[in-house]
């Protein structure tokens, strides 16, 4: 008998998905509410570049396409912080010659496609909009976007990977008795700014470095792209701030938020207030949810567990889902009632540590990237991480360069953080002695 999965969704991690279940012997069939984006002209600022890490690699690399991916993604060893008066502060990432990867979301939506034809051997069928689901019989209610024509397909199992505003989760499981959902908006939004190569064509900024203009509430960050250019990103709140996406409502506002708020950026692009209106305003939403898996379907992703971006592991998570329900298939043997119920069990907590970590470093990179504080306190911890590895690993590199769950990461980083606040506060001359066998002896008898 032959074993099949519907996918609902061909973005990232439903394409990735696809290669799993494939060489698990499953035909894989996916429906996407779009079109197909590889035959639209995608620009490299269509969206937030995405930030490929240790997690991502390794759930591309264990079905073997994470090299398609690094022909297209670029290194970035650290942080260059811009300050108003554009003096660089650069802060690595991790050991020497760790680095994350920047990616455009539409040139790896479209390489993951490829993926999932080529290696998932996967059918997508485009246009078709998803309406309803029978959760327990694994059926699926279609209707197509062009023809207006419906129908409905079967399968094994189903997963939804259609995204925050997952049609499976909105019109089957919210309807479910007993599901638990929340949508939570930051006050913040965000408009995209593409900076474009210079007259030569080459980088007007270091390329193997995530670039941030911390402004305390508010902030600029930018991204490398392949042709040269960079994505760049502004997060701000919509109103109520002096600094606010509403008072921006004219050009020469726009001119002179940027002048005075980001004079080295605004050299680069002195355009500004006429590409201002190139990308739309968007918001940013954390969504929850439980539980994930109901009879034959369950989300993945963003479906599931949506993460504002200030971590970069939003497609880390998504992709981290395929190797924990791989791993979850072995184990069970492919009894998906087993797999689902562990799969909502252990995994929904990592979601929620995300989504709290993702606030978190909101406010570390445009408040405490700046402050001398936090910038030594990291030194200090850095400095410890080298000579006690077994004893320490910085909460970042535990994210970004680890493949420890998230939930305990989260839960470590906040011990060490409360120590390294007692360590700053007993010593007045912290600045002289960071590296001193003195401050290194109070660490190790806090922990």
């Amino acid at each position: 008998m032959e074993k099949k999965v519907i996918i609902i969704g061909a973005g990232l991690v439903g394409s990735l998905w696809s290669v799993y279940l494939s060489k698990a012997g499953y035909s894989v069939t996916i429906y996407e509410r779009r079109s197909d984006i590889r035959k639209a002209d995608i620009s490299a600022g269509k969206s937030i570049n995405l930030a490929l890490s240790t997690r991502g690699w390794k759930a591309l690399d264990a079905v073997g396409v994470g090299d398609e991916i690094r022909k297209i993604a670029i290194p970035m060893y650290g942080r260059i912080m811009h300050d108003t008066e554009g003096n660089l502060t650069h802060q690595p990432y991790g050991k020497d010659g760790q680095a994350i990867y920047s990616v455009s979301r539409g040139g790896v939506n479209a390489k993951m496609m490829d993926i999932a034809e080529k290696h998932g051997k996967a059918k997508i069928h485009y246009k078709e909009e998803c309406t309803n689901v029978d959760l327990k019989k694994g059926i699926v209610y279609l209707k197509n976007s062009e023809t207006g024509k419906v129908s409905e397909d079967k399968a094994d199992v189903v997963f939804a990977a259609d995204g925050a505003f997952s049609a499976v989760r909105y019109n089957a499981m919210q309807k479910s008795t007993r599901f638990n959902y929340s949508q939570h908006f930051i006050a913040d939004g965000y408009r995209e700014i593409l900076l474009p190569a210079d007259s030569n064509g080459d980088y007007q900024l270091d390329k193997s470095s995530l670039h941030i203009w911390p402004r305390g509430r508010f902030m600029l960050i930018g991204l490398p792209n392949e042709d040269g250019s960079f994505t760049c990103t502004l997060f701000m709140p919509f109103e109520g701030e002096k600094n606010a996406f509403d008072n921006l409502d004219s050009k020469e506002k726009i001119n002179d938020f940027f002048k005075t708020t980001f004079p080295d950026f605004y050299n680069m692009m002195p355009n500004i207030a006429e590409a201002w209106g190139d990308h739309p305003l968007s918001s940013l939403a954390i969504m929850r949810c439980k539980p994930w898996a109901i009879g034959k379907t369950a989300l993945m992703g963003d479906s599931a567990h949506a993460t504002v971006p200030f971590y970069g592991q939003g497609m880390n998570s998504g992709f981290e889902d395929c190797t924990v329900l791989s791993d979850l298939m072995k184990k069970h043997n492919e009894n998906w009632d087993l797999v689902f119920e562990e799969y909502n069990e252990t995994r929904k907590a990592d979601g929620d540590a995300l989504q709290d970590l993702s606030v978190h470093n909101y406010h570390v990179m445009r408040d405490y990237v700046a402050d001398p504080n936090f910038l030594l306190q990291k030194k200090i911890e850095g400095h410890f991480s080298e000579n006690h590895p077994e004893k320490w690993m910085p909460l970042y590199s535990q994210v970004s360069f680890s493949n420890i769950p998230y939930s305990e990461a989260w839960q470590v980083g906040k011990k060490q953080d409360a120590i390294m606040k007692k360590v700053m506060g007993s010593f007045s001359n912290i600045e002289d002695i960071w590296d001193s066998k003195e401050v290194e002896d109070k660490i190790l008898d806090l922990i």
